[in-house]
């Protein structure tokens, strides 16, 4: 693994070499927080802008992370306000729902980058993303957004080895996509539907749960958990505690997925587009 990345590292500084000055696409996930600890380092401040987009399938816990992040690193940073649920077509959720919304996000950092003066736009797409059902990458690829974790062959591993290396403060954040991804395709996406799995989900984090994903389903809300923490879950006090809560805040019904916690499980009906 270490000689993997190094000569990955190795490969990405090269590359970032040739993108200055360069705009990040930065969510304050582990993946983008890498790509914009590297490139501050490789690139220096003053030609290196971080963008985070918040909007309303966005969490304010992960606009703090973000901000947190890049001060810690340097950076200069923006924050760019999104309205998702007005891109045409987003709030039918249609199962390129990811490449409507990311063509639009990245189309805003484009005019951003080009008004602030920076001749390229990245994201922190690593090699393993490529291999799922990744609608945003087309549109990536579409408007010339550059991925360099990707371009130098660093997967998913790879980039957590580096974070811990680089001693990021957010080294062992788990993944969080938007919260758009816990509805399945085909069903509405609403302001109040979207409150109610922030909401959730932030009660189940307050009870210890890490590994989790809130999926909507109308007023039945699907529970995914790391397969060693379904034990607790199915306690009779949290299954009480949980169950009222989401009760209270819209659900009829509260279900435990007994396969547990897995990224992307509402792609699992969708075949290549």
């Amino acid at each position: 693994m270490e000689h993997i990345t190094d000569a990955g590292v190795a490969r990405l500084r090269s590359a970032l070499r040739e993108m200055r000055p360069l705009l990040v696409a930065f969510s304050g996930g582990v993946d983008s927080s890498v790509l914009l600890a590297v490139a501050v380092d490789e690139l220096g401040t003053e030609d290196v802008l971080a963008v985070t987009a918040h909007g309303q399938v966005h969490t304010d816990a992960e606009l703090e992370t973000a901000r947190r992040v890049a001060a810690e690193l340097g950076a200069h940073h923006m924050v760019m306000e999104t309205r998702e649920l007005a891109v045409p077509g987003f709030a039918a959720n249609p199962p390129h729902r990811c490449y409507l919304c990311r063509r639009s996000l990245l189309s805003g950092l484009i005019e951003l980058a080009a008004a602030e003066g920076f001749g390229t736009v990245a994201d922190g797409a690593n090699r393993d993303d490529l291999a799922d059902y990744r609608p945003g990458l087309k549109a990536a690829a579409e408007l010339g957004i550059r991925s360099p974790l990707a371009e130098a062959g660093l997967g998913k591993e790879d980039v957590r080895a580096l974070a811990a290396e680089l001693g990021l403060s957010n080294r062992d954040l788990p993944a969080s996509p938007c919260l758009a991804s816990r509805f399945p395709y085909g069903e509405e996406i609403t302001p109040d539907a979207l409150r109610m799995v922030e909401a959730g989900e932030r009660f189940l984090k307050e009870l210890g749960f890490v590994s989790l994903r809130l999926r909507h389903h109308g007023r039945t809300a699907r529970i995914e958990v790391g397969s060693d923490e379904i034990p607790r879950l199915a306690t009779a006090e949290v299954r009480r505690l949980v169950t009222r809560k989401l009760r209270a805040l819209g659900y009829t019904y509260v279900t435990l997925d007994l396969q547990g916690f897995r990224s992307g499980s509402l792609n699992e009906a969708v075949g290549d587009p």
